[in-house]
């Protein structure tokens, strides 16, 4: 090459867009409802089981892609605060769950959402339909509704001889109409009475249990929702203390203390919401992404609580099982 090609080979270069020459790092915001464990840097399994996905993908930390935490106790109920954070970190996707997602969409309606874990979308009007999501929001679904019936079920295997059991769930959930109507059926069938114990906050899971204390039932059935999540380990050391065998539809309120539960792999949830995420970095758009429902679950047992319970769990359940805590 002359010198009169080289100048030119220059030129072209510096002409071509930065963009062109070396594409920046996508920004992915994991939204997380509550408040901070402690001082920075965080770790969160779910975010590292998404990074998984994301890894096996092709995508590479620090270089194809950014992540960072963002915490939505103080933000979510002030959409302005958090479109300021959401703003300034610029970010190609959000990672959230149901109630992170909703202040979000109020913050940045224009930036896509993926959800690795919901309850219901459809229900709660994050999407028209599973098939065809059609706005910002796409991910993956548990439809808790689904699986209500089978956590009594699974309940009344352990302890067979309960004639009465309570409902712990939030009303104000979407799907709790339909889980409700779920176990109605599941709880006639096996000819169980059912006591409902609705909690909005932490205050009325304390008065809850006293209740059915009071009322003398030994067994109950926690729908799945963000605030009995959030707050699992006080249900499981009040499921503990008035001595009520209890199901779960999570393996975090089994490790929290809880005694058996029934539900979706979370981590591998996130691992496999990475392929949405992937999709929209490549220009996908979020409302054209099916939503999947999840296809693993696992069944968990902690047998020091059933000890602490008095209970005996039957050999066919623990020959099931995909994780035991002793």
């Amino acid at each position: 090459m002359n010198r009169r090609e080289t100048m030119l080979a220059l030129l072209a270069l510096a002409a071509t867009p930065r963009a062109a020459r070396a594409q920046p790092a996508a920004r992915i915001m994991f939204l997380i409802q509550g408040a901070p464990p402690g001082p920075p840097p965080w770790k969160n399994p779910y975010l590292d089981a998404f990074k998984q996905g994301l890894r096996a993908l092709g995508h590479v930390e620090g270089k194809s892609y950014i992540a960072e935490i963002r915490w939505t106790s103080d933000s979510a109920g002030k959409p302005l605060d958090l479109a300021k954070e959401i703003a300034a970190f610029k970010p190609a996707v959000i990672l959230a769950s149901e109630t992170s997602a909703r202040a979000a969409q109020l913050a940045a309606p224009s930036v896509p959402i993926v959800l690795p874990w919901s309850g219901d979308p459809v229900a709660t009007d994050f999407a028209k339909s599973l098939a065809r999501p059609g706005g910002n929001v796409t991910g993956m679904a548990a439809l808790y509704q689904d699986t209500s019936a089978k956590l009594l079920e699974l309940l009344l295997t352990i302890v067979p001889k309960v004639t009465r059991v309570a409902v712990v769930a939030n009303p104000a959930a979407p799907y709790y109409g339909s889980a409700h109507k779920n176990l109605d059926e599941a709880a006639r069938r096996a000819n169980v009475g059912l006591l409902t114990i609705d909690v909005r906050s932490a205050a009325d899971i304390d008065n809850g249990f006293a209740r059915i204390g009071l009322e003398k039932v030994s067994a109950a059935v926690v729908i799945g929702e963000p605030l009995v999540f959030r707050q699992r380990k006080q249900v499981a050391d009040l499921a503990l203390r008035y001595q009520v065998a209890s199901v779960y539809p999570a393996k975090e309120h089994v490790e929290a203390g809880g005694l058996v539960s029934y539900g979706v792999d979370l981590a591998d949830s996130f691992r496999r919401a990475a392929s949405d995420a992937d999709k929209i970095l490549k220009g996908a758009k979020p409302g054209d992404l099916p939503i999947e429902q999840a296809s693993k679950f696992e069944l968990v047992i902690n047998l020091k609580t059933a000890k602490a319970l008095g209970i005996t769990i039957p050999q066919s359940v623990l020959l099931r099982a995909d994780g035991i805590i002793e």
